[in-house]
This record gives C-alpha cells, structure tokens and sequence, in this order.
C-alpha cells in the first residue's frame, strides 16, 4: 500500500447517473473527459483519499434484453424512477462484456483523463472487477469454454434457468449458494487453470489504469464456498486458494495496486489472509441497523490487526440509502461510528445530501431529489475534521463506560480514542433513542494535575476539566438520541491564554 494512507476514506460515484446529472446541467452529452473542475472538487471534498468509479466497463447488450424481460426489474426501474426512459436502462456494471471503458462514458482515454484530474487533487482512483461471472456474450464464452462451468444435456432439461446451450456446450449460469442464478451472466470455473491465469492478466491490466480495485463477491471463489456452490461439477479443489495465486502474480506487477473484497458470510478473515487489503464490513452495518451499542461495542472488540483491515460503511450502492436504514439523528451517529473506527472507511454518492431512492445498478438515471444541506453540512465538515486534526492518526484504543446502580443508560454509549504523545481524540457516540449518561475514565497519565481544555470539533466549543476528575472517576458525558462527542483532548502541558 505505498503512496496509500493507512485508513484510505474512499468516496463512491455511481458513474453513469452522475454523468448524466453533469450532462444535464452542461446542456451537451459529457463523457469522462469532459468533467467540469468543480465536479471533480466535489467528488475530492477534503478528508477524501480515493475515488471509485462504479460501473465503468463495457456493458452487455445481451444482458440487457435479459434483464428488460425480467417483469421484477423492469417494475423496480419505475419504482425508482417513476418517468423513466428506454434510454435510462444501461444495463448492469456486474455483467460485463469487456473490462475496456465503454464508448458511451468516453472509453480508456476518458478514464485515464479522470485519473489524471484525481491526482492532481491527491486522490485515488478505484475501479470494479468481477470475479465470479461475465456477460453471455463476453468473447471467452465462444473462444475459451474451459474457463466455465460446463455441464450436460441433462443439466439442462433438469433445470433450464440454471444452464444453457451455446452452439453444444452446455455452460452454467453465474450464482452464489444461496440463491437462484442470475439469468445475466455466464458461471467461471474458479479452479481452472486457465481461469486463474486470465483473471490475473485481467486484474493486471485493470491495475494499469487505477489504483485500487473492488472485487466483486470476491468470496464466492475460495475453494471451500466454489466447493460448496457447485459440488462434484468442478471436481476436487486444487492445492492452492483462487486468490493468493492470482494476487501474487498480481502483486508482481502492481505491488501498489490496493485490492478491496466484498466479503460477506464471515468470511473477512479469510480473505484478508488471502491477500485483500480491505474487506467490507457487513457485521458493522448490520449492527447499526438492527442492533445496538452491546452488540457493536463487541464487534469494536475484535482483534485490532483484523480491525485495520477492514472497510466501515453506513451505505454502498447495494444497501439501501442510509437515510431510510438510519433515519434521521440516528443516520449521523453511525456516521461517526463508520468515520472513527479503525480501518477505512465507504462512503457512496448522494449519501451526504440524505438522498432516499436506492438506483438499481441498472439505471443510468436518478431522480430528482431535495438536498438535506444540514445533513450535507454536517458530513463534509466531519470528514474535513477528521482530516485536519487528523484524529485518525495514532493508537486506537477502546475506553470503558461506567454507571450507576439507578441508572443503566451507559449501556447504550460506546467510547473509543486515537492517541499520539501530544494529543488524543476521543469519541463517544450514544447508539440509542433515549438519553444516556455515564462516566468515560481517561487512560492518559499526562491530564493530571490542572485544568485540561477539552475541544468539541463539530461545534469548536472549548470546555475545561481538571485532569484529576478526568482519570477518575472520568470524563461526565450527557448525550441526547443519537448525540456524540468527538473531542480533542491535548496531552502535552498546558497552560490558560493570558488575561
């Protein structure tokens, strides 16, 4: 990860709608190229590290037509976009017919212009890549079936919305082993030789054009979860993982290259060991969704080198908007949650404007929505604060909480803090829609003796406490629903402005 922060903040943009909403207010059709300054310092707000680019490729035209006679889609596609267009369906960015830049986004000149306006203003680009599937008329299908799942005449009678018939080979449709296959793609065999070879090259030439890459379901080609998905059709697997032998030839390239798994079943782990920078932290989001402070107090928990490595998200284009999943207050406490913990951090387009509508990937459109400017506010300067303080610098550390008998509302407040030598930060976020008090002990010798000054930097406040009090019995916090606290607590002697 050279030349990458170790906690990359990472800004998702839904490619295809964003150039549209571009195009729209230039009154001409923009493709990459043609991006005004001042979109792009939007895209960069400071505190952002890098920039992913979803849905770049070429998309397949056969995939369309499918997906344009799916009566489920095609009903969702209104739901989000009530006026919708023939021209607003672009197809899925999951089912790619060719990992070039397609013509209609300015193709892989338009793209390394992008890239070049990103690095002027520090960050990072992030592209797709999809492991598991291609498009059914991707060119492999036709000129390299034994990178496929093949199967026989009797796979398909049996279960024709599983497999079908390509000129005499019978090929799988893509899937997960939990689901009905997806009618879109056509299934990799991830124990194939010649699989593992083109992926590699794949990634290679991806890597050439970017500096991070997401790969899709990445879990679905380890050999325990390919095993179990697909059985005694891909025979036994082999010696070696799917990912440690693609990324080492990977590695041997771009040694840069920053790769991210969307990782699900608890499988995070895994895949880290496998080679992944980062993987996706579901339990996080899935915890702030449904559950409370115990529950993401004890995922806070875990061991801190598998922490670092993980990537903290409130919302992404596959999970609804946050402002829906987390309304109103609540939507900013896990904001601050996400934003403070160790490891990077996801943040997806439209998400600091509070938009609702959740774009199937398909769409090349959005709707019109009205900007939250308080929500929008209040994301930008928290990203920008913790950039500029950087607070995120330093040991992380979990904090203990305490209580009274007659009073159990600590239980809902978590509290954690990032300490250099001369200043720590710490962060106490109430996860819950009643009031709650406790007491936070400082862990820092240096606070006593004297009258420490305590900044709040959302809202610049100072505030003093005598150290003493400060280490024991701690630091006296009040928060309302959903409140928190994110100060900066100096370490190093102090003393008052004079009179």
């Amino acid at each position: 990860m050279s030349g990458w922060p170790e906690r990359p903040v990472v800004y998702e943009v839904d490619t295809w709608p964003w150039l549209r909403d571009l195009s729209e207010q230039a009154g001409a059709e923009l493709t990459l190229a043609d991006v005004p300054a001042n979109a792009w310092d939007a895209v960069v707000a400071p505190g952002v590290d890098a920039v992913w680019l979803m849905g770049v490729w070429e998309r397949s035209p056969a995939g369309l037509a499918i997906a344009l006679r799916d009566a489920g889609l095609v009903s969702a596609f209104h739901a989000a976009l009530p006026d919708l267009r023939p021209d607003d369906v672009a197809g899925s960015p999951y089912c790619v017919r060719s990992y070039t830049v397609d013509e209609r986004l300015g193709g892989d000149g338009a793209l390394a212009h992008a890239r070049e306006e990103l690095r002027r203003r520090g960050a990072r680009l992030v592209l797709d890549y999809v492991p598991n599937h291609v498009a059914p008329d991707h060119p492999w299908i036709r000129e390299h079936p034994e990178r496929f799942v093949r199967g026989s005449a009797d796979d398909l009678e049996r279960a024709p919305d599983a497999w079908f018939d390509l000129g005499g080979q019978i090929l799988a449709r893509g899937r997960d082993p939990y689901f009905a296959p997806w009618p879109d793609v056509v299934q990799l065999d991830a124990f194939a030789a010649a699989t593992r070879r083109t992926t590699a090259d794949t990634l290679i030439r991806i890597g050439d054009a970017c500096d991070g890459v997401r790969c899709d379901m990445a879990m679905l080609m380890t050999n325990e979860v390919f095993t179990r998905t697909w059985g005694s059709r891909v025979g036994d697997p082999p010696a070696a993982e799917f990912w440690p032998e693609v990324i080492a030839a990977v590695r041997a390239r771009h040694p840069d290259l920053v790769l991210i798994a969307e990782a699900y079943w608890d499988l995070e782990w895994e895949l880290q060991r496998q080679g992944f920078d980062f993987c996706y932290d579901k339990r996080l989001y899935d915890r702030l969704v449904n559950e409370g402070a115990p529950a993401v107090r004890a995922h806070l928990g875990a061991d801190l080198d598998y922490q670092r490595r993980l990537l903290r998200f409130t919302e992404n284009h596959d999970e609804p908007r946050a402002a829906i999943a987390l309304p109103g207050a609540r939507s900013l406490a896990a904001a601050v949650v996400v934003a403070t913990a160790p490891g990077a951090t996801l943040w997806h387009d439209g998400q600091f404007e509070g938009r609702r509508v959740q774009l199937p990937v398909f769409l090349g459109r959005r709707p019109d929505e009205p900007v939250d400017a308080s929500a929008r506010a209040f994301h930008r300067r928290l990203l920008a604060e913790l950039a500029a303080h950087h607070v995120r610098d330093g040991e992380w550390s979990m904090l203990a909480v305490t209580g009274w008998p007659d009073n159990p509302s600590s239980d809902h407040l978590v509290a954690w803090a990032w300490s250099r030598p001369e200043v720590a930060h710490l962060i106490v976020v109430n996860l819950s829609d009643a009031a709650a008090q406790g007491r936070i002990p400082l862990p820092w010798p240096s606070l006593a003796p004297g009258t420490v000054p305590l900044k709040e930097l959302a809202t610049g406040t100072l505030l003093e406490r005598d150290g003493h009090e400060l280490a024991d019995p701690g630091l006296y916090v009040d928060l309302p629903p959903w409140g928190f606290h994110l100060v900066e607590v100096p370490l190093s002697p102090w003393e008052p402005p004079a009179s």
